[in-house]
């Protein structure tokens, strides 16, 4: 991977960021729990759970907005390399692990973390030297 920095936009990152924390504080501030997005997933398909309605559209709303941005803005191209059985295998081991570490990137890389959780601290380290692996696997051993 290369670093185009000609059109490198450290500003919107950092932005973007911003917002994400944002967002998860007010969702804690609001409802009195973290923004984990695997667990509210999963709540949501238990049946009896509490707090149903603001789970329902805090997942409503990631995904209403990127085609609020669609009308507002043009967006980003999406290139997707590995085809459709490549992005189904990926869904499923996204979802096998938030289930065996008990969260998710954002339960444990931006809520658990901001809260110095020592849990969340292994769980990003893990998540992030997976990730590190996959990548050196794909791309410089086979070939990809």
């Amino acid at each position: 991977m290369n670093i185009d920095w000609l059109n490198f936009t450290p500003w919107s990152a950092l932005a973007g960021g911003m917002l994400i924390g944002l967002a998860a504080s007010l969702f804690v501030v609001a409802n009195g729990r973290i923004a984990g997005v695997s667990g509210l997933i999963g709540s949501l398909l238990q049946r009896g759970g509490e707090g149903i309605s603001e789970k329902a559209l805090f997942l409503l709303g990631l995904l209403v907005a990127p085609l609020l941005w669609g009308v507002f803005a043009s967006l980003p191209p999406i290139e997707f390399q590995s085809g459709v059985l490549g992005l189904i295998l990926a869904g499923l081991l996204v979802g096998v692990g938030t289930r065996y570490g008990s969260g998710c990137t954002s339960g444990h890389g931006v809520c658990g973390l901001s809260r110095l959780s020592p849990r969340s601290m292994v769980a990003t380290a893990c998540f992030m030297f997976s990730g590190f692996v996959t990548v050196f696997v794909l791309r410089h051993l086979l070939g990809g």
